[in-house]
């Protein structure tokens, strides 16, 4: 038989919720019938997989239109997926033979990974009625102690109220329950979120009673600028398992330039500070890295910093806000672009950390699935601002089109414009 086969899996990981709507996919995640049951199936090819060879024997696949996850194979199990492009039941010879636990975990590991599917499987179709997560920006506040280069809003020190953060968490459900979402992730945001840290903890607990009494799967991050992290409020996401994502631009200077406090000192000391304390409070943020033609050429160092101290991220390209001054000024060239991805590319390959990233290295892009959009907005996103006012998108926060109290918010964003966010 030659070596026993050898599958490596790097399983489709949970998008990091970034300052932007993730995409959503309706794919299976993965087989779960017992090995009885899978061994007595007829076996097929999945149609839409795509197959790159690497060195010594070694290839590459994933299902175009499957789980996001993305296997290895080595020649042996290589051929063994081969022998699959007829319809069959696993050999029955391999699975008797005295390495058989091997071929038995190689057969099971394909399916997993959603490369092998049963004969008379259909292939999945997606459906923008179909998403499984509905996702809520939730705007707690408009205060914020920077002033970021790039920022699109209008900063004042008015906060969400309780009284209205209550009746969006009740539309937010409202509309889980009429679409048949089986999972509410939401995300305080802001201004600076964590200026609002009474109404967040009051939004959370009222999250909390209304996913367990629906029996809908919560998930909620906090969108924070880094500053004002105290120890009361990262004990608080460590004890109810709060995400949380920390936008950092670049290392010392680099940062400070883009994101300067109001009294226009720098920020980054502050951040990286908060880094640690919340590493030492058990809490793992992420990192939103937004690139524009001030920091394109830094992406390198920024990326080894992330790595260092072992945290994901997301690297977010600059988007044009047509009513801003500064609008076209930030935006880097696409040689500015490629050239700082490649060198962040590169500290990458040169330290392989053990999480996944590919995700996160191309603004936009997201594996985990497939999925018929770029992201959620207008089909399975509610941005809600600081007054109840519910938009498609937070950089269209300051143009709402419905309200938390009308009976179904997201069937009217839904229903705004045909032309908003098309399938790519």
């Amino acid at each position: 038989m030659g070596h026993p086969p050898q599958v490596w899996i790097s399983h489709s990981a949970q998008l990091l919720a970034g300052d932007c709507a993730c995409p959503v996919s309706t794919a299976s995640s993965a087989v779960s019938a017992a090995p009885g049951q899978l061994y007595a199936d007829t076996w097929q090819h999945a149609p839409a997989t795509f197959q790159r060879d690497l060195v010594d024997g070694w290839s590459l696949l994933f299902n175009l239109t499957g789980n996001g996850a993305v296997a290895v194979l080595n020649s042996t199990a290589q051929h063994f997926f081969d022998s699959f492009a007829i319809p069959q039941r696993p050999p029955a010879v391999q699975g008797a033979s005295s390495d058989g636990a091997a071929w038995q975990d190689a057969f099971t590991a394909l399916a997993a990974a959603g490369l092998l599917q049963p004969a008379n499987s259909q292939t999945e179709t997606l459906s923008p009625n179909a998403y499984a997560t509905l996702s809520a920006w939730l705007h707690l506040t408009n205060q914020c102690n920077l002033r970021c280069t790039y920022c699109y809003l209008d900063k004042n020190h008015e906060h969400m109220s309780p009284a209205i953060g209550a009746a969006a968490v009740e539309a937010i459900f409202r509309a889980a329950r009429l679409h048949d979402f089986q999972t509410v992730s939401l995300k305080y945001a802001g201004g600076e979120a964590a200026l609002n840290f009474s109404v967040l903890r009051l939004i959370h607990e009222e999250a909390l009673q209304r996913a367990a009494a629906a029996g809908i799967l919560l998930q909620a991050t906090l969108l924070s600028n880094g500053t004002v992290l105290s120890p009361r409020l990262l004990d608080y996401l460590h004890t109810h398992r709060i995400g949380l994502m920390v936008s950092l631009d670049g290392i010392g200077a680099v940062h400070d330039h883009q994101r300067p406090t109001v009294g226009a000192q720098g920020s980054f000391a502050q951040v990286d500070q908060s880094l640690d304390r919340a590493l030492a409070y058990g809490v793992s943020p992420h990192l939103s890295i937004t690139v524009t033609v001030e920091n394109a050429e830094f992406l390198a160092e920024t990326v080894q910093y992330a790595l260092d101290k072992g945290l994901r991220f997301n690297l977010n390209f600059y988007r044009d806000q047509d009513q801003r001054q500064h609008s076209s000024a930030l935006r880097a060239s696409h040689a500015q672009l490629t050239q700082g991805l490649l060198a962040a590319f590169d500290i990458v390959a040169q330290k392989l950390p053990n999480m996944r990233l590919i995700d996160s290295m191309i603004d936009r892009s997201a594996f985990h699935g497939a999925h018929e959009h770029a992201c959620g907005a207008g089909h399975s996103y509610l941005v809600i601002d600081h007054h109840g006012h519910v938009a498609r998108c937070q950089m269209e926060i300051e143009k709402p089109i419905s309200s938390v109290f009308a009976a179904d918010p997201l069937h009217t964003l839904r229903t705004h414009s045909h032309t908003f966010n098309l399938p790519s």
